[in-house]
């Protein structure tokens, strides 16, 4: 079937929901993008054998998702034997397509195992099996994502590091990175191995240039590398492999990075073939060479690479191109797919639990694996600090009574007459309310080492705890009025305890969609972002390595990449995680993916997203992460896990989308409870003025405030111009514009809504909401100075008459 005409659908080579998968064929890219249904072992076995679906990760998900599918519509089978025997015989069959990747024979083995232990139960049923093998497939395609995330992670570190070990223990603020085939998205269930390491670097601005090796004679690395290249926006080059010794002699590369198909207790690894070429050209030139490849990659039944199968192909694929002949005829030909590289060669190998170093020329892989090696780097899947524990509510209480700031703040009461409640609804972390008579009570996060809605199936660093107490402090040192307190942040127990906002503070989003107007609300926000946002941006910092140092340590590479994924790309294309008002908006949503304009324009939004580091973002910014209390008229914003540095129209843009989300929505509440909410859609709009129109003022005000300062300490320093000042707000008043749009329409088609108008029960009244909510992102996103001209002096009037406008 042919694929959306978004670029962004050429990133995903897998495409499952249960009951379907299709398989990008990567044999056509990049000129054509097409998917293959394979929803049977046999015919996902030919896919992978011909070359359709590769990359040793992407081979692995697309056998166990198959046969996935194929149980989903299987007829009923008679007892759950049969269901074993079935399995068993799949998994045995896919394992002949392509035996060098050891990621497909750990992925048989494992189903095998898995249906063996299900039919095995005393009493259990067919239906049982299945769903346990349907489960633990899906299961592996998560697992996979997350061990990409943690590889990225992991190896820019690791390349950094020894970049810095070459160059006097100092690191270049950017480096030139060279890879060989396809390690991308595109070769795994998303993100990639050492395709991922460079996503990873670009994302924190460390990258300098990705070099891709063509990578004869499939040329992965021409057809598939440069293309995820061009498509993220990553500064890139494309070379011949013959030329790749030449371009490190003339000292124009920092490192290497190359995935690997099976890698061997000694660290010897199996991969493309050219990798044993580069590794020799990398060690004559001084470039450390390092393999990235998830734990499943490695084999510890094999000492060393001399055991490795190597596959070897048909003649035709070096004397031919598109079918032409282009060798002498009569020509006998060796066309091995993979060669090995020796350990020795290898500088390290980037998993998802660290990495290993070479050590006496050897990579010592079951140590690594074990956790027993001190060379290992990194945070192994489920692997915690020593003294780390899972808290439950007893255990909190216990927590806060070892800690005396925290026991201090619950008075003098008895441990014995606190009360703890977990209250986290969301799916990442868990949240405890302690309260004790007479106090003020408090807060305590815990981040486990997974994600908590799916368990510890889908690993999740427990770094992201630190991230948002470093941001939360951030925030609060420039901006307490509206930034909840940090009292503790434990980073071996991965817990932070803060300030409680006790009753009446309230979600900010239900008060909005349900007629509440606080004048003070916009204000507020207003001011936050204002202060947030120049105090921690290069325009405020003492000087630019600082500035750098600050973003690159705020990285939140795990979080930007979902926030890439449910923002940037999937409203765009057909992905599973997709949903909208149906039947009533099937016909808006196809229209979003074919839509040439506005996929420019989403991604020069993506583009932006990932480039720029401006100032540290809340990340995740709407209004369900403003606590509000009327009576007191104050306002807290909360729940800065997504936090990192990036644009600030990002901030901007995603409040203002919600409080037109919240706009637009009030024509549907009105129709079904009769309430008049004219005073509603005035207070609405009026708010979007106020933010805009607030945040704008002040931080030129800071700005200016800033510059005096500079002049004052004769510091070396070119002054901002008045008209230079009133060039960038222009302009970030665009990128907020835009990033608005790109917010309301992930809420109408995306995976996660917004209550405000979710909560309209009357599919018919919603979905005309939903519309004019996309009318105007669409808008937004395709040219946001269409709506608001950059000479417009007047803030953001014309967006909110575009709002009214759209009401009829």
């Amino acid at each position: 079937m042919p694929a959306p005409t978004s670029d962004d659908s050429a990133l995903r080579a897998i495409v499952y929901s249960r009951g379907s998968l299709q398989l990008l064929d990567q044999r056509k890219l990049p000129h054509e993008t097409t998917y293959l249904p394979a929803n049977d072992h046999e015919t996902c076995w030919t896919l992978i054998k011909e070359m359709a679906v590769r990359g040793a990760p992407a081979i692995a998900v697309s056998a166990a998702l198959s046969v996935a599918v194929e149980l989903h519509s299987a007829a009923a089978f008679p007892t759950a034997a049969a269901v074993r025997d079935f399995v068993v015989a799949c998994m045995n069959h896919l394992y002949t397509s392509r035996p060098t990747a050891v990621n497909l024979g750990e992925a048989c083995t494992r189903l095998k195992g898995t249906v063996e232990s299900a039919a095995a139960v005393p009493g259990a049923t067919a239906e049982h099996v299945k769903e346990a093998v349907i489960a633990d497939a899906e299961a592996y395609q998560r697992e996979d994502l997350a061990s990409c995330l943690a590889i990225g992670e992991n190896g820019a570190k690791a390349l950094c590091d020894a970049v810095a070990s070459r160059n006097g223990g100092t690191c270049p603020t950017q480096i030139r990175v060279m890879t060989i085939c396809n390690t991308g998205a595109l070769a795994t269930a998303g993100h990639g191995t050492a395709l991922g390491v460079v996503r990873t670097l670009h994302a924190s601005g460390k990258l300098a240039k990705c070099v891709a090796l063509e990578t004869r004679p499939w040329l992965q690395g021409a057809r598939l590398t440069a293309f995820e290249l061009a498509h993220e926006g990553m500064p890139r080059t494309l070379i011949a492999d013959s030329a790749a010794a030449f371009l490190m002699a003339r000292g124009e590369v920092d490192a290497c990075v190359v995935g690997a198909d099976r890698i061997a207790q000694n660290g010897d690894t199996a991969n493309k073939i050219g990798t044993y070429a580069l590794a020799i050209a990398a060690k004559r030139h001084g470039v450390p060479f390092f393999v990235a490849a998830p734990t499943t990659t490695v084999d510890l039944n094999i000492a060393s690479g001399k055991e490795i199968e190597i596959e070897e192909r048909g003649s035709e694929e070096l004397t031919h191109v598109r079918g032409t002949m282009v060798a002498a005829s009569n020509v006998p030909t060796w066309n091995p797919v993979f060669d090995v590289t020796p350990s020795d060669l290898i500088e390290g190998i980037i998993t998802d639990r660290g990495v290993g170093w070479n050590n006496g020329g050897v990579v010592d892989m079951k140590s690594l694996l074990s956790g027993t090696t001190s060379e290992a780097a990194g945070t192994p899947a489920l692997v915690v600090p020593a003294g780390y524990r899972d808290l439950d509510e007893q255990g909190v209480k216990q927590y806060i009574a070892e800690h005396p700031r925290l026991a201090s703040l619950m008075g003098k009461a008895p441990v014995e007459s606190w009360t703890c409640h977990e209250v986290g609804d969301g799916n990442i972390n868990f949240v405890y309310i302690v309260e004790a008579p007479g106090s003020h009570g408090v807060v305590v996060k815990q981040a486990r080492p997974y994600v908590r809605c799916v368990g510890e199936s889908w690993p999740l660093t427990l770094n992201r705890m630190r991230r948002e107490a470093s941001a939360l402090r951030e925030e609060f040192a420039v901006c307490p009025e509206h930034t909840p307190e940090v009292y503790v942040y434990d980073e071996k127990m991965s817990v932070m305890a803060m300030q409680y906002l006790r009753p009446p503070h309230t979600i900010a989003r239900k008060l909005l969609y349900t007629g509440s107007t606080p004048d003070f609300f916009g204000p507020h926000v207003a001011e936050f972002l204002a202060k947030t946002l120049f105090m921690t941006s290069r325009l405020a910092s003492a000087n630019d390595e600082a500035f750098r140092k600050l973003a690159s340590e705020n990285a939140n590479t795990e979080m930007c990449a979902l926030t890439e994924q449910v923002i940037f790309t999937e409203p765009y294309i057909v992905a599973s995680n997709n949903r909208w008002t149906t039947p009533q908006l099937d016909a808006d949503a196809a229209e979003l993916r074919e839509d040439v304009a506005l996929h420019a324009g989403i991604a020069a939004l993506k583009r932006k997203f990932v480039e720029a580091n401006e100032a540290l973002l809340h990340g995740d910014l709407h209004t369900g992460s403003f606590m509000l209390d009327l009576e007191h008229q104050t306002t807290y914003a909360i729940d800065p896990e997504f936090a990192f540095y990036g644009p600030m129209g990002f901030d901007i843009g995603a409040v203002i989308s919600n409080l037109l989300i919240c706009f637009f929505s009030q024509d549907g509440w009105e129709q079904v409870t009769g309430e008049d909410r004219s005073k509603s859609r005035e207070f609405l709009l009026e708010a979007v003025k106020a933010v805009w129109d607030g945040f704008s003022s002040r931080f030129v005000e800071l700005w200016k405030q800033r510059e005096a300062e500079r002049k004052a300490a004769g510091e070396a320093h070119v002054p901002a111009s008045d008209a230079y000042m009133r060039k960038y707000m222009r302009e970030l008043r665009a990128d907020a514009l835009g990033f608005s749009g790109a917010k309301m329409v992930r809420r109408i088609v995306g995976i996660a809504h917004n209550a405000d108008l979710e909560e309209i029960q009357d599919a018919d009244a919603r979905a005309k909401c939903e519309r004019r909510v996309l009318a105007l992102g669409r808008r937004l996103v395709t040219n946001a100075r269409d709506v608001v001209a950059d000479d417009d002096e007047n803030g953001v009037d014309a967006l909110v008459a575009a709002a009214s406008a759209l009401r009829g």
